[in-house]
């Protein structure tokens, strides 16, 4: 069933499925001027309005605004604790440091996953130990964790790929048997649950992202949450050089002096950056909802492309909709993935990659050794994966345009 709800933008003119693409000289589904874009964010007065009462402020670092994002996205989440960070990636990176961890210890992490959560691995000192993936959520796959803990293992690092959360039973009961850490990338996850629990209540230390293309952008940040106190401490004296005291809370407490207990980082976020954050939070649910109708009309108008589109959600557990990523059906197509998305540029249709495994990526391949053969699922997904545009301002008819702009492209290269 079509939802209803959806807005309805501008109609392209009509096309014909047995045209030829774009890429073959046929006439593009959407005009240039009508582009699909692929991850744009959404911003709309509030967000601009927002923005500019900060400006007008001239408050514009660490303040207030941070503070309201910190205890609001607490309240969202559930959380006991938040603490607002200047990306994605320094919240990994003070999740890892906060926990102790360091040279001489393995963490594992999913071979399928942006660099990102593995770059913060390497900064902290430690090892990554890439585990192989499932092909149908792209989620790392329990049983592929448990072999690779050793005597150096002191954490496990999950990403809950796409807006689905990993299964996270098991790897739970993994760690507590192996006395382990358990740090939750919810990068992608922000609206995520999984059996009831929340995506980043399940861990030790759950970790957002607040980058341009997610579902709550600050342009750029991250968000950490705990309920562990003394850790929530430890990590917000790391993440403003190891200080004592902020600028915002000596010019409230009208206290002039600090101290440096630890040697941290300049990873806080910026009244600035909180500003368009918080209008983004308060509009977080009502744009899940559209993104989760143009999820199930995705499913429906192209249940018959030879793609493997993404599993159902498990019971109890609510998608995200992040990212919505078929993987090309090999089997019944002799189209490459990068073609599909080449012939998608033509009709001004965006698509993304999520993601060319970490494995194949040349710096560690060459540090660690990582081979294909070692993940043989990574690499199934990673050769078909495609994104396609996924946002609460797109319409019916932008979908079916999608659609449209497919069946002309597998069409073609079948012939």
């Amino acid at each position: 069933m079509k939802p209803a709800s959806l807005a309805r933008g501008p109609r392209a003119p009509t096309q014909v499925v047995s045209d030829p693409p774009a890429i073959a000289g046929g006439r593009p589904v959407r005009a240039p001027e009508n582009r699909l874009v692929f991850g744009a964010p959404v911003i709309g007065d509030a967000e601009i309005a927002s923005v500019a009462e900060c400006l007008r402020s001239k408050w514009i670092g660490l303040g207030p605004r941070v503070e309201q994002l910190e205890r609001e996205f607490a309240r969202y989440k559930g959380a006991a604790h938040a603490l607002a960070v200047n990306s994605g990636t320094a919240a990994v990176h003070l999740a890892l440091v906060g926990l102790g961890i360091g040279p001489g210890d393995e963490v594992i992490a999913p071979a399928m996953t942006f660099c990102s959560p593995i770059h913060a691995i390497v900064h902290s000192g430690a090892a990554p130990v890439l585990v192989d993936c499932r092909r149908d959520t792209f989620n790392v796959d329990p049983a592929e964790v448990e072999r690779q803990i050793t005597s150096r293992t002191r954490a496990i690092l999950v990403v809950h790929m796409c807006g689905r959360c990993c299964e996270m039973d098991p790897i739970l009961e993994i760690a507590r048997r192996h006395g382990l850490r358990v740090i939750e990338d919810c990068a992608h996850a922000i609206e995520a649950a999984y059996r009831g629990t929340s995506a980043g209540l399940m861990g030790n230390i759950g970790c957002f992202s607040f980058y341009a293309t997610k579902n709550v952008t600050t342009a750029d940040g991250g968000m950490i949450v705990t309920t562990d106190p003394e850790l929530f401490q430890r990590m917000r004296v790391l993440s403003l050089h190891g200080m004592t005291a902020d600028a915002w809370s000596r010019f409230t407490d009208a206290a002039s002096g600090y101290q440096v207990v630890a040697a941290g980082f300049k990873y806080n976020m910026t009244d600035l950056s909180a500003s368009l954050g918080l209008p983004q939070l308060a509009a977080v649910e009502e744009r899940w909802h559209k993104r989760r109708q143009l999820w199930a009309l995705y499913d429906e108008q192209l249940k018959d492309l030879p793609l493997l589109l993404p599993p159902p959600v498990e019971a109890d557990s609510r998608h995200a909709c992040h990212l919505y990523t078929p993987l090309l059906d090999m089997e019944r197509t002799k189209v490459t993935r990068d073609q599909v998305i080449a012939a998608l540029e033509a009709e001004n249709i965006g698509a993304g990659v999520h993601y060319v495994p970490v494995h194949q990526q040349p710096y560690y391949r060459e540090r660690f050794g990582f081979t294909d053969s070692d993940f043989p699922n990574a690499l199934f997904v990673g050769e078909r994966t495609f994104s396609l545009p996924l946002s609460p301002t797109m319409s019916e008819e932008d979908v079916i345009d999608v659609k449209t702009a497919l069946a002309r492209i597998f069409r073609h290269y079948a012939a």
